[in-house]
């Protein structure tokens, strides 16, 4: 008996009990170890020169030497836009009494 369209695809998203997915990066083969959101992830793989396969769960499935790239160029970015401590500044631009 064929399913109706609807409950197909509600399938296919469901929760994989004992399926292991396969990296999404084109031309690997690996298991992948993590399943990431496209959303926040698609521009650290990107930009780490990966070439990703696009899915209907949005999802990037990484093997473990893939995600250290994509992990490595995140942690960079983080780095390079971190925001400085509050205390450090206060020092230059806090108006009113000082405690010397």
């Amino acid at each position: 008996m064929k399913l109706p369209k609807e409950l197909r695809e509600k399938r296919e998203l469901s929760t994989t009990v004992g399926k292991e997915k396969m990296c999404s990066i084109k031309g690997c083969g690996e298991i992948a170890i993590r399943s990431l959101s496209e959303n926040k992830w698609k521009d650290y793989v990107e930009k780490a020169n990966l070439k990703y396969i696009e899915n209907k769960q949005h999802k990037i499935y990484l093997c473990k030497k893939h995600y250290k790239d994509a992990n490595k160029f995140r942690k960079s970015q983080e780095k390079r836009y971190q925001k400085k401590g509050f205390l450090e500044d206060t020092e230059k631009l806090s108006p009113g009494k000082r405690f010397d």
